[in-house]
């Protein structure tokens, strides 16, 4: 064999496992399409890259089999990540829910995994297409731009389809259904929803409007921001949502949670217009906007409560249809993937197919926002190195 793994994919997951190879004296080999590697740990979080969550818990990612992942995050959990960070000197705060950002440019990340593996032993090819990947004897062949390379194990750390202009594609996937894995649909995930035209037309005078809310599908719900924009929602808790969000369900927005606002609003009589009254809780723009469409031009003294216990109620429990997401275009990971239930949580490696391991976000689980996928990308990467 050329090698002893091939690790298809220079990503955070791809990297942490060929640095965890390389350390236990594995002849590894790194290969990506890309110019750069980790392109999207250098992008994500604002160019700061929020790299774990001091929060993590197996609730928190969805799967078809959502204790998969258990294994791999508690062998190697976020506090094992931030040791290496401190470790490497990159020096990083905690932004808000648990999420961990660095105080200078994700570059940083970047680059002490490229060193990592550099001092593992490991060797890097980038802007290099790959090809198929086949069984060969004991081992594997890959075809490459630099010609056909064997090694004894393949790990596909490819990512999922989310910023194809960063070169995401359905590669991974393709290589599974070429050994007879079965899939988990793929759809965009932390992704912005869209509305019909119908909606949009008062939604874009709304365009840039932002205000903390409470935003549910079903039994799941995320108190963080939304942000109104020119084709819907956005903003945390909307991108939290739409992983749990399908077409033809409604969501619900909670615009001022956890109060009264129906007892607020009567303890407000007078002759203030309602806006004005709403105005002290909402955004502006947003309160002029409740007015015009609960139909209300007379003062707050003139209102029946019947009128104010409708307004209150569209506020706490505004319900809105979507008819799409904006795709993985901007959609921050993918969900679905191979099914877990084809793969070993312990290694990450194929049941029917020994030495073929699969990491990172072509495996069904995806986290919440906020550095839950990269912990799941170090931890599960983390495993299949022990492995290969």
């Amino acid at each position: 064999m050329d090698w002893d793994a091939i690790i298809l994919g220079a990503g955070a997951a791809g990297m942490m496992a060929a640095i965890e190879a390389g350390r236990r004296g594995r002849r590894v080999l790194v290969i990506d399409h890309a110019q750069a590697p980790g392109e999207k740990i250098r992008i994500s979080g604002g160019g700061r890259c929020n790299f774990t969550n001091l929060q993590i818990a197996p609730e928190r990612f969805l799967s078809q089999n959502p204790r998969f992942a258990l294994s791999a995050l508690k062998r190697f959990t976020q506090w094992d990540f931030i040791a290496r960070m401190d470790a490497a000197g990159i020096a990083w705060h905690e932004k808000t829910l648990g999420q961990l950002f660095c105080d200078g440019p994700a570059t940083q990340v970047v680059a002490m995994l490229v060193r990592d593996m550099e001092r593992a032993g490991a060797t890097l090819w980038l802007g290099c297409a790959l090809g198929e990947v086949r069984r060969s004897g004991a081992g594997f062949t890959v075809e490459t731009a630099r010609g056909i390379q064997s090694a004894g194990a393949v790990v596909v750390a490819t990512g999922g389809k989310s910023i194809p202009k960063m070169g995401a594609t359905g590669y991974g996937y393709r290589i599974a259904g070429s050994f007879g894995l079965p899939m988990i649909e793929t759809r965009p995930a932390l992704v912005p929803l869209t509305f019909a035209e119908q909606e949009l037309a008062w939604m874009r005078p709304l365009a840039g409007v932002s205000l903390p809310g409470r935003v549910s599908c079903g039994k799941a719900g995320f108190d963080e921001a939304l942000l109104f924009t020119h084709r819907g929602l956005s903003g945390p808790a909307v991108l939290q949502i739409s992983s749990y969000w399908r077409e033809g369900k409604a969501i619900h927005l909670d615009l001022l949670p956890g109060r009264d606002v129906a007892a607020e609003l009567r303890a407000a009589r007078g002759k203030l217009a309602l806006r004005s009254v709403l105005g002290r809780w909402l955004p502006e723009r947003l309160a002029r906007h409740l007015e015009e469409a609960a139909g209300v031009t007379q003062t707050m003294a003139e209102l029946p409560s019947a009128v104010l216990d409708r307004v209150a109620a569209g506020i706490r429990d505004w319900r809105l249809v979507p008819v799409g997401s904006e795709g993985y275009r901007t959609a921050e990971v993918t969900l679905g993937g191979v099914d877990t239930r084809a793969l070993d949580g312990r290694s990450m490696a194929a049941k029917t197919v020994p030495g073929l391991h699969f990491i990172g976000e072509v495996v069904d689980v995806t986290g919440w926002l906020g550095g839950y996928n990269f912990q799941w990308a170090w931890s599960s990467g983390w495993a299949a190195g022990q492995a290969i």
